[in-house]
């Protein structure tokens, strides 16, 4: 079995969370609603951050634990990381 590099916390999310650091051009498999989908790392993701399951056009919704938490501030690739470099946190209105 290989080494788990990635956690999924809810269906509905569109990110991951690196359960390692990874490296621009990791491969890294996340299971999603019964489906194993692999994910090629466009750029270092630290331990502990977030990385695009898919794309994220400008203005979409980012989700983590199959909730809103804020929203692309750019267009944002499958495999990029996902932080404050691009996405704004919003208040729950």
């Amino acid at each position: 079995m290989a080494e788990r590099k990635a956690h999924l916390h809810h269906p509905r999310d569109n990110v991951a969370v690196a359960l390692d650091n990874l490296e621009k051009g990791d491969v890294v498999a996340v299971e999603k609603g019964g489906t194993e989908t692999r994910v090629e790392i466009k750029e270092a993701v630290p331990f502990g951050h977030k990385f695009a399951l898919e794309a994220i056009r400008r203005g979409g919704e980012v989700r983590k634990y199959g909730a809103f938490i804020g929203r692309a501030t750019r267009e944002i690739e499958v495999g990029e990381h996902v932080h404050v470099h691009n996405i704004k946190s919003e208040k729950y209105t």
